[in-house]
């Protein structure tokens, strides 16, 4: 059976919005076609099985639409669950992994902008050498965790990661996804740190992307441009400008790749970021040519932070306001503010366990959205159910 309806209705109330008419049973859906003609017919609309709609179609010709970001948050839970999957299968977790892995934990602790992974998080790290003990020498011991973590490390929760994205789906299923998940997690870690955790923060990214990253060439790409970096990070301005400019030498450097091998997206080609159209003030000039055909900028840097920090801090965990569940869940991110300012170098694992238990207070709400944005589809509002 197919029912078909407002997604807000299936998660408030089925039986309810039934009687109402406010979700209606769809009586001829036995073919794609037949069940595409249903459609057309009670949304006046003329789709048709050969249409590539995304939802996030238009952000290349409207990059002004800042509202984008929001959705990344579930993209950012995507790519942390989808990473620690990963690193579960392929065994890559060792005596000199381990460390990495601990300090990149703390990290997702104080600052993941998901207040379930950040729970999840800190439920791995007090039970961290329970899953990956410092002898790790026995290929059985090895086999054991990855068989118990399937189940055990759900560093965002049971449903996540979900399949599917959001903010980062790409025209094509080897495009975009897990690559800009990963990416907007790290920029999103990079402004919500404190300055004394700027240097940690630093060294602590580039050693997870070294130890656990599945693309040999692009991890090696990226602690090139780490071992760059001659002095500490005193600034949480500092590396949060430097992860902007180390994204961007990587985009230039796949622009021309992708140019030559066809590989790229082409409703999502990569660019200089952020672009104009997104922040002018950002720009001293206009963008030209410089050596060996790079772009040249000339940035306003202040504005550039400024930027990141709203776009990849507030903008990304704000909620639509026009619902009173999501301004719900916005208005307590309050009580997260003081695991924000936590200094991610001392999180011992009793503070850790505290910001576990805090966290579950928030449970049934996160595990009520959960549900309700799992029922959404991309007609217009409305979705469709099988039971």
């Amino acid at each position: 059976m197919l029912l078909w309806g407002p997604p807000s209705k299936f998660v408030s109330g089925g039986a309810e919005a039934k009687q109402k008419g406010e979700i209606v049973a769809i009586d001829d859906g036995r073919t794609a076609d037949r069940l595409l003609n249903w459609i057309n017919k009670h949304m006046s609309s003329n789709y048709n099985l050969d249409d590539e709609k995304y939802e996030n179609e238009h952000l290349i010709v409207n990059m002004s639409d800042h509202k984008q970001i929001v959705r990344a948050v579930y993209d950012v839970e995507e790519a942390t669950s989808s990473a620690f999957d990963i690193i579960l299968g392929s065994k890559v977790v060792n005596s000199k992994t381990r460390p990495s892995l601990k300090g990149f934990l703390q990290l997702l602790v104080a600052h993941h902008p998901s207040r379930r992974c950040r729970k999840g998080s800190a439920d791995i790290l007090v039970n961290f050498d329970e899953f990956w003990p410092s002898d790790l020498s026995s290929s059985n011991k090895q086999e054991a965790i990855v068989s118990r973590g399937k189940d055990a490390v759900q560093v965002c929760g049971k449903e996540v990661p979900r399949g599917y994205w959001i903010y980062c789906r790409g025209s094509k299923n080897e495009t975009r996804g897990f690559s800009c998940g990963l990416w907007v997690l790290l920029h999103s870690l990079s402004v919500r740190i404190e300055d004394g955790e700027s240097d940690f923060a630093f060294k602590t990214t580039c050693e997870f992307i070294h130890d656990f990253f599945v693309c040999e060439e692009c991890r090696q790409h990226f602690y090139e441009m780490c071992s760059r970096v001659s002095s500490p990070f005193k600034k949480a301005t500092d590396y949060a400008l430097w992860l902007w400019t180390a994204h961007n030498q990587v985009n230039e450097r796949l622009i021309k790749e992708e140019a030559t091998h066809k590989t790229g997206d082409p409703k999502f080609p990569k660019m200089i970021w952020p672009p104009r159209q997104l922040c002018p003030s950002c720009y001293l000039s206009q963008p030209s040519r410089g050596k060996n055909d790079t772009v040249a900028i000339d940035w306003n840097k202040d504005e550039v932070y400024k930027f990141l920090a709203n776009y990849y801090g507030k903008m990304l965990v704000s909620l639509n306001k026009e619902s009173s569940l999501e301004e719900e869940i916005r208005a307590s991110s309050m009580a997260d503010e003081m695991v924000a300012s936590t200094n991610v170098v001392a999180v011992p694992l009793g503070a850790a366990l505290g910001i576990a238990l805090a966290s579950c207070a928030f449970g049934a709400l996160a595990c009520f959205w959960r549900s309700q944005q799992k029922n959404r589809k991309y007609f217009h509002g409305h979705s469709l159910k099988r039971i």
